[in-house]
């Protein structure tokens, strides 16, 4: 199911991708991610993110507004930032993008250690990367079933329903 066919009204978990598809104007996938965030933002959706997603955002848009701008491969870049601070503080597209992610009025959820726990328990029962386990912990400790992702990996989880931009 797509990004589009989402029902309005429903309570839905987004996934770092699809911010980094909007923000970043994938040809492939930017369009249908920016046209649900904007759902999100007319309320016809309620979206929800984590907090470490939500960080996981920050990054990847500041390393692909470095290489945009900076003439920078993607490979190393995040050495290449380290070694380069003063470069960081010329960055202000991904900053922006963070504000705009609040004033879609995104509920951000805060990662406890419990939280973290479960997740260690579904990677070890579903064999999931800790970041996508802890995905589905934070679906489950705020009993959602509806994920906003472009991530097939989730497909395979029962009880799941991922809506992918195409």
């Amino acid at each position: 199911m797509n990004l589009a066919s989402v029902p309005i009204g429903t309570s839905v978990f987004v996934d770092a991708n699809v911010f980094v598809y909007s923000y970043a104007d994938d040809p492939t996938f930017g369009d249908a991610c920016t046209d649900f965030l904007e759902r999100i933002e007319l309320k016809d959706l309620h979206g929800f993110l984590s907090a470490s997603l939500f960080s996981e955002v920050a990054h990847r848009l500041m390393t692909l507004e470095a290489c945009k701008s900076l003439g920078w491969s993607y490979a190393g870049i995040a050495r290449q930032l380290r070694r380069h601070p003063g470069q960081i503080q010329k960055l202000q597209e991904f900053r922006k993008a963070l504000d705009d992610i609040i004033a879609i009025g995104i509920r951000i959820l805060p990662v406890g250690a419990q939280d973290i726990l479960l997740a260690g328990d579904l990677s070890l029962t579903h064999g999931l990367l800790s970041g996508d386990a802890l995905v589905i912990a934070m679906m489950q400790g705020h009993g959602l079933t509806h994920l906003a992702s472009n991530d097939a990996d989730f497909d395979r989880l029962p009880g799941i329903t991922r809506f992918g931009p195409v």
